[in-house]
């Protein structure tokens, strides 16, 4: 049993001998290729969150190493304008950026000393507010960047006289109109998509915010949200109103219950 036992053992031992041999016989491993250099250039990118209607500060900026291959020439490249941190601080954030996110002229607005509201209007609107509850205001599902109809409920007193009977008025004031703002918030807040608010500010023509100071006198207003399918604004100019904007020339009239269209000659 012994000499069974050593004679394993023994060419255990030459075999283990002969793979230590064997292997430091192998070639060794070629060489690791050294990594490709990468291209960079500095871009401005925003430090920190910047929410919308934010002014932006000089240290809310800096430059960072970006792959050139990559940097698309709408970004700010320190080689065209090393002193555009100076440059544009001050300016107001159109949108929300995020930190880390390389920064472009079109997401900031250089207001000249105005508040945000004014310097996102576009020329010839105006911003108007109106009143709103959870009842006339879409249950707060309205938020801003929706676009809305604006209705308007009245009594009816001319035809009280002539019948004798309360009579409840219905009518569109102003169709497919923009949301700018919901009390003073112009973005979701915290994620929060279902709002009630007091006031809803509106991005009117001129005659359209006429319409809307009349109707406020004349009854109750409220805003119905349109569907984003109906709002389709690649077919005119954003300050172009739609054709059933402002005062109508068919106005749909809700009397004693019976839905009828009354067309003005």
């Amino acid at each position: 049993m012994k000499v069974a036992r050593l004679a394993v053992l023994g060419i255990a031992v030459v075999a283990g001998g002969a793979a230590a041999l064997l292997a430091g016989r192998s070639e060794a491993p070629p060489p690791l290729e050294p990594a490709a250099t990468i291209s960079t250039v500095d871009i401005l990118i925003a430090k920190k969150d910047i929410n919308i209607g934010q002014v932006v500060q000089a240290d809310d900026m800096g430059w960072a190493a970006w792959p050139a291959d990559s940097a698309s020439p709408l970004f700010v490249h320190k080689s065209d304008r090393a002193g555009a941190i100076a440059q544009l601080a001050g300016s107001i954030a159109r949108v929300p950026i995020a930190s880390g996110e390389p920064l472009r002229e079109s997401k900031l607005i250089n207001a000249n000393g105005s508040g945000y509201m004014a310097a996102i209007l576009p020329a010839g609107m105006r911003a108007v507010s109106t009143e709103i509850s959870a009842e006339t205001g879409a249950g707060g599902f309205i938020l801003p960047n929706d676009r809305v109809d604006v209705l308007l409920t009245r009594r009816d007193k001319e035809a009280e006289r002539l019948t004798g009977i309360e009579s409840v008025v219905a009518e569109t004031l102003l169709s497919d109109v923009r949301v700018l703002a919901i009390d003073q918030n112009v973005e979701e807040k915290n994620g929060q998509r279902v709002v009630v608010g007091k006031t809803a500010t509106l991005e009117l023509l001129p005659r359209q915010a006429e319409t809307l100071a009349m109707g406020r006198q004349q009854g109750t207003l409220s805003l119905a949200l349109r569907s984003i399918a109906d709002s389709d604004r690649t077919r005119r100019p954003p300050d172009t109103p739609s054709e059933d904007s402002g005062m109508s020339n068919r106005v749909n009239m809700v009397r004693f219950g019976v839905t009828t269209t009354i067309i003005p000659k």
